[in-house]
């Protein structure tokens, strides 16, 4: 399907492995012209090495400071993609303030910052746009020893409201993705443990995690958010959207569906 992005300057966070990896591979191969960021630079260089032309940016996003030194002058943008995260995952009684302010600073700080940096360049230019987060099912479930990440994820998920409210009148679209479990090298970190792994399956109809062997590929979710980017058809989502990936069924617009558990996406 034809989604409209090519030549459009596309900047991806979290660039540098799993789904931001996956969504700068497609986002190349529909023609867009993609800033990557990563804090890493190995993962740039191996990225520039399989999608020639595309703008590698190597920074921390949890220095405020360095993000502004690396951005401020970054160029016209069209659409962002904010996919950078971590996950930093300790029992509820045992959250360190170190992992607290880590999380919130590249989960939710950064989206912040990096989009008020992309806006702020649309907004000047009279030009339209799409911001797409990257969230989690996690945002909308509890899970053991995800108290700070799903904290991250659920303000996430209001700030992509805000976002959506006050950008609305400027056509800027602002939507999420809310990916179930993924078996990127952070999801492998924190479900390869097969007895917790087993509270998250049971509830996903399939029994696998997306990116499993037998189980739907992981680059399912990257077409989300390239979709969410795009324009016309089906494709032409509301602003405020929360899409649910992998997910076979038409994606939610507002909110999640009240007959749908989250976690069955697969």
């Amino acid at each position: 399907m034809e989604l409209g992005l090519a030549g459009r300057r596309v900047l991806v966070t979290g660039a540098g492995k799993g789904i931001g990896r996956g969504t700068v591979q497609a986002l190349h191969a529909a023609g867009a012209r993609v800033v990557a960021v990563s804090r890493t630079q190995a993962d740039l260089d191996s990225l520039v090495r399989e999608c020639p032309g595309i703008e590698p940016v190597c920074v921390d996003l949890g220095d405020w400071e360095a993000t502004e030194r690396a951005l401020g002058s970054v160029g016209p943008v069209d659409l962002l993609v904010n996919n950078a995260a971590v996950a930093l995952l300790q029992p509820f009684l045992e959250v360190t303030k170190d992992a607290f302010d880590r999380s919130f600073e590249v989960n939710l700080r950064a989206v912040i910052q990096v989009s008020q940096i992309v806006a702020r360049g649309l907004i000047a230019r009279g030009a339209p746009g799409a911001i797409v987060n990257i969230s989690s099912q996690c945002s909308q479930r509890a899970v053991t020893n995800h108290s700070v990440y799903c904290s991250t994820k659920g303000a996430l998920d209001m700030l992509t409201k805000v976002m959506a409210l006050e950008l609305g009148p400027h056509k800027i679209r602002v939507n999420a993705v809310n990916p179930t479990v993924v078996m990127t090298p952070m999801g492998q970190a924190a479900w390869s443990d097969p007895c917790k792994a087993k509270t998250m399956l049971d509830r996903i109809p399939l029994g696998k995690f997306a990116g499993e062997s037998g189980g739907r590929s992981a680059s399912v979710v990257p077409a989300a958010p390239v979709r969410a980017l795009g324009r016309g058809g089906r494709e032409r989502w509301a602003t405020a959207s929360f899409i649910y990936a992998p997910d076979p069924r038409p994606a939610h617009r507002g909110r999640a569906c009240g007959g749908c558990h989250p976690l069955s996406a697969e």
